[in-house]
């Protein structure tokens, strides 16, 4: 059995202060790939910090909206240039930058995307589902997404927004 993932994830406001609380900067390039299984999500990701760049492929299963088998592996450029040949065509890479905050030994993970420079998305991985969340004072939540396709990385691939960024 694959290790399980427990993640929720919540819709932010981007503001300076939490930018600047932020210990470390990566930017990704999340590719999905085509499915032969239906129930079997592929990406692959270009992950660039300090100038160093790695690749990783990633399978996930998802189980539950907060739960989900992932196995990732790191990979060489070369396999990660020949597994772009099977991109799925109908999603465009999604392109962001991920800061990470430590708080209360707590580890987010925030989601910047091109596309929105007011909204990001704050992930938490947990040990367990019904795991206390203590979130930073300075983080201003919109909203809790866990489970809400319409925040899925793929979805915000294929519509290069935020649901939200629609209503007035």
């Amino acid at each position: 059995m694959a290790p399980l993932e427990i993640e929720r994830k919540f819709l932010i406001r981007q503001t300076e202060e939490m930018i600047s609380a932020c210990c470390e900067e990566i930017s990704i390039v999340q590719t999905y790939l085509e499915r032969s299984d239906s129930d079997l999500q592929r990406r692959v990701r270009s992950w660039t910090k300090d100038g160093s760049t790695r690749y990783f492929y990633t399978e996930k299963r998802f189980i539950s909206p907060s739960v989900r088998e992932e196995n990732e592996r790191e990979i060489s450029l070369e396999e990660y240039i020949s597994l772009l040949s099977e991109a799925d065509r109908e999603l465009r890479p999604i392109i962001k930058t991920r800061r990470l905050l430590s708080y209360k030994n707590q580890d987010f993970e925030i989601d910047s995307y091109p596309f929105s420079s007011e909204l990001a998305t704050m992930e938490l991985e947990l040990s367990h589902e019904s795991q206390e969340i203590i979130f930073p004072p300075f983080v201003e939540i919109i909203k809790e997404v866990t489970g809400n396709s319409a925040y899925s990385n793929a979805n915000l691939a294929l519509n290069g927004k935020f649901p939200d960024e629609d209503k007035p």
